[in-house]
């Protein structure tokens, strides 16, 4: 078949939006707007009472801890000191503090707990008292700190189990050998040693203590500990049942509004055009979205990188002093593993998300301006530059070569990063969004605030503004108020505001593509852009149950992080449409839709989305699930399925979505792209349904039943039946690796490629589909069928089935839809309606 290809190659008016308003009117209404605005002004609102009651209401550091003669035990430095240590030598990400950290070593907070008491009610039973359980209970729960003097004062038991455990930790951190995975020799020098036991005793205090005026411990009586008669408060049952009830109703109200108006929300691409693809090598690349494929290439690399890193994490789980007979705890230990494993996660997802920005900036606008693509690759040098400065950094810290508490040592968990580098990075953010509004400008001047560009520049911009937050917290940082300004971090940056740059990309890309048109798009932006905000925002304190702050941080998290659950319920409900929108495959014969991956990894997004972000995050943060199983394998679970296959895959749906451009078609791996994708999407399944999901629901079976400190223990751990299903888990682990080597390949093509460009190329773009008019669909069909005749009169013997098929068009419906309903079996006659001669 040959198409005259005269008036497709004829410039057309700028498709990109097909609005009826002008582009400096907004295209939908102002009421939009207004209930975002009073979502997020309600949302900030709470944040900043929270963020007061966070700095007036914690647990208390004391100025000093003494015993009953007034001897010093400890200090506020020597605990301040102790949290550095924490954080600079790694060791929340050996094990955690208050729940929050990682999962192979102990919490250290209920293991000092529990050491100490069991102490203390030994020495009572042996000096014949007559209740020694009680006797402890009584004597750790009464709160002997004096706010007026900054003074925290211990009995002689209290002050026993703090020396007896500054013994216990010299001997497990001055370990001579790697059987904890942990550097040999690691912690040595005794005022160290005091320090970080000082640090952990505190936090211990905080969770067995009163809170003044209340009948449980700063911690809202976390951790279980029946030595101290830790248990579930009323307010735990309370809001875990309300968070229910939050959730159903929700849903019910979500599905009542959807039944009423699904006409007018959501993926769905009424009155859609007949659109002609352009093919890659048709599509003119600027030299900036040349440069994105710096970045594409890296993050695969970086992405198998952290996946073998996962791999070995995992498998000290299994074989603590080594890796198939090798001891890595020497190179690598666990610790440093796991924060290379983290960080890597970080950096990989936010680059690619950094590059799509820019790759999409040049089809914004149409043009752009010069030096873009010198700028873009400045931006991909710092950013390598602050990738391999952390992981040296951190590898410097973890081994005690730099100081505790300065610019190069490590950090909180999730943001392990040294101060100085996450300095630059958040600088490097900021040069980014510079970057693409510089692409942008002309584009922005005449368009309304509320229109698509401008809110994919809005959302883009909080990206830096909101990690930016994670500046307040220092790692000599009030325990309690540090958990509150990471989470910002690690939750409203990460649940909330990359979720809306995710949704303001995605529907771009489909506006770009021609399938939807602009207002539909910003329909579902402003949509989710509510959902997300009124359980996002506030729900970001489902993380702060037993951080030591006021019980309403409990009561607003649980209650709010119920409603995170509603926007991923619609997006399910939604994924039907947006698969049939990215299914179409083409409007005729020659010019397949090219982004069929692409596509498939966006559609797994949404799935993750729902099953690990929203069931597998809402089992974790109700409070009474929460209070049993925080820092269990039920946390790895809900982490992996949400931040793998949400941001992994959209960062790589990204880049396929970019490099299907820049690699000429005839190289393109299609094949491997499915290949690649059906074995992470079964890898993945793999890892958390028969691994960490039965490990997690034994783990916390284990908890409620026996305790927590014995379900964090290495010796339940190691029992054989979860050592079984630990080594279940290496099959998915290999399927998974093994679906990361196509993605290399395609980096390789994608370098191999990008600085090769096509004839015409200006540093403008071309649109990525021309839309086919009535008039010209009736000139091509017409242009077929000539030639289907003439065909037919060359060809010796033709059946007129074989006759009927050549002469039928294919291919010529408006939507899939249309074509499905079409009735089967009539006759192509042009003066019928149902005909498929249109």
């Amino acid at each position: 078949m040959s198409v005259s290809t005269k008036d497709r190659s004829t410039p057309q008016p700028d498709p990109e939006f097909r609005v009826d308003a002008t582009s400096k009117q907004m295209v939908l209404g102002k009421g939009w707007v207004q209930a975002i605005a009073m979502v997020m002004l309600f949302g900030f609102f709470v944040m900043g009472l929270l963020a007061y009651r966070t700095y007036s209401a914690s647990m208390p550091l004391p100025d000093k801890i003494v015993a009953e003669d007034g001897t010093v035990v400890a200090t506020g430095e020597d605990i301040t000191r102790g949290q550095e240590i924490f954080n600079a030598r790694g060791l929340q990400e050996y094990g955690s503090v208050l729940g929050h950290g990682a999962y192979l070593g102990p919490d250290w907070t209920a293991e000092y707990l529990r050491v100490t008491t069991d102490r203390a009610i030994e020495q009572y039973t042996n000096d014949g008292v007559q209740d020694p359980q009680q006797a402890v209970e009584d004597e750790w729960r009464t709160n002997r700190y004096d706010e007026e003097t900054g003074t925290l004062t211990w009995t002689p038991t209290q002050v026993d189990g703090f020396n007896h455990m500054e013994s216990y930790y010299s001997d497990f951190f001055g370990e001579p050998t790697t059987k904890n995975g942990l550097p040999a020799n690691m912690i040595t020098d005794q005022d160290q040693i005091h320090d970080l036991t000082a640090f952990y005793a505190w936090t211990a205090w905080a969770g067995s203590t009163d809170r003044p005026g209340h009948d449980y411990s700063y911690t809202n009586n976390w951790p279980a500990e029946p030595n101290v008669g830790n248990t579930a408060t009323a307010d735990l049952m309370i809001w875990s049942v309300l968070s229910l009830v939050v959730l159903l109703g929700g849903i019910g109200v979500l599905f009542a509004v959807y039944g009423r108006w699904s006409a007018k929300i959501g993926w769905h691409g009424d009155d859609a055009p007949i659109l002609d693809f352009r093919q890659p090598g048709e599509v003119r690349l600027t030299p900036s979205q040349r440069m994105t494929v710096l970045f594409f290439s890296t993050i695969i690399v970086l992405f198998l990188a952290q996946a073998l890193l996962g791999a070995l994490t995992e498998h000290y789980r299994v074989e603590l002093t080594g890796f198939f007979g090798f001891d890595m705890s020497q190179i690598l230990p666990y610790n440093l593993a796991r924060t290379w494993h983290v960080q890597l996660s970080l950096f990989w997802t936010a680059a690619g998300f950094l590059a799509a920005g820019i790759f999409l900036t040049p089809f914004i606008a149409r043009r752009e301006p010069k030096k873009q693509g010198l700028l873009t690759v400045l931006l991909y040098v710092a950013v390598v530059i602050v990738v391999v400065g952390t992981l040296l950094t951190t590898f410097l810290s973890v081994h005690g070569i730099t100081e505790p508490g300065s610019w190069l040592s490590q950090q909180w968990e999730y943001l392990d990063l040294p101060r100085l580098f996450q300095i630059l990075l958040t600088v490097g953010m900021f040069i980014w969004i510079a970057i693409v509004y510089r692409g942008m400008r002309a584009r922005l001047r005449g368009e309304h605030k509320g229109n698509m560009p401008w809110l994919f520049f809005f959302a883009g911009l909080a990206i830096p503004a909101f990690y930016a937050v994670g500046m307040l917290a220092s790692t000599d940082t009030h325990f309690s108020v540090a958990d509150f300004w990471r989470f910002w971090v690690v939750h409203l940056w990460v649940e909330d505001f990359l979720e809306l740059f995710t949704t303001v990309m995605v529907a771009y890309i489909f506006v770009l593509l021609g399938v939807v048109r602009e207002r539909i798009a910003i329909a579902i932006i402003y949509m989710d852009i509510i959902l997300y905000s009124v359980g996002g925002v506030i729900g970001t304190m489902h993380h702060l149950y037993f951080s030591g702050t006021p019980v309403e941080h409990m009561a607003l998290g649980a209650f709010f992080s119920a409603a995170e659950v509603i926007p991923l319920t619609f997006l399910t409900v939604e994924a039907w449409g947006f698969m049939q929108l990215g299914s179409r495959q083409h409007s005729n014969r020659t010019k397949p839709f090219p982004h069929r991956w692409a596509v498939m990894f966006l559609v797994s997004v949404g799935f993750w989305n729902f099953l690990g972000a929203g069931i597998f995050g809402f089992l974790i943060n109700m409070p009474i699930v929460s209070y049993y199983q925080i820092g269990t394998a039920l946390t790895a679970n809900h982490a992996h399925g949400a931040m793998m296959g949400v941001y992994g895959f959209l960062a790589i749906g990204m880049a396929v979505f970019a490099l299907r451009y820049v690699i000429p078609p005839e190289k393109w791996p299609e094949k491997w792209m499915g290949f690649s994708f059906w074995a992470l999407n079964i890898g993945l399944l793999w890892m958390v349904f028969v691994s960490l999901m039965p490990l997690g629901v034994a783990q916390l079976y284990h908890s409620v039943s026996e305790g927590y400190y014995e379900a964090r223990s290495l010796g339940y751990l190691t029992e054989p039946g979860n050592v079984v299903v630990e080594w279940l888990r290496m099959p998915g682990d290999v399927i998974f690796l093994v679906g990361i080597v196509p993605l290399l390949y395609l980096a390789f093509l994608g370098l191999k490629y990008f600085l090769r460009k096509s004839p015409g190329e200006d540093g403008t773009t071309t649109p990525l589909y021309e839309e086919i008019t009535p008039a010209k669909l009736a000139e091509f069909d017409a242009e077929e069928r000539v030639e289907a005749t003439a065909t037919s009169e060359r060809t010796p013997y033709r059946s007129d089935r074989q006759l009927r098929e050549a002469d039928k068009p294919r291919g010529r419906y408006r939507s899939d839809r249309e074509a499905q309903d079409r009735p089967m079996g009539r006759a192509d006659d042009p003066d019928d309606p149902n005909s498929s001669d249109l």
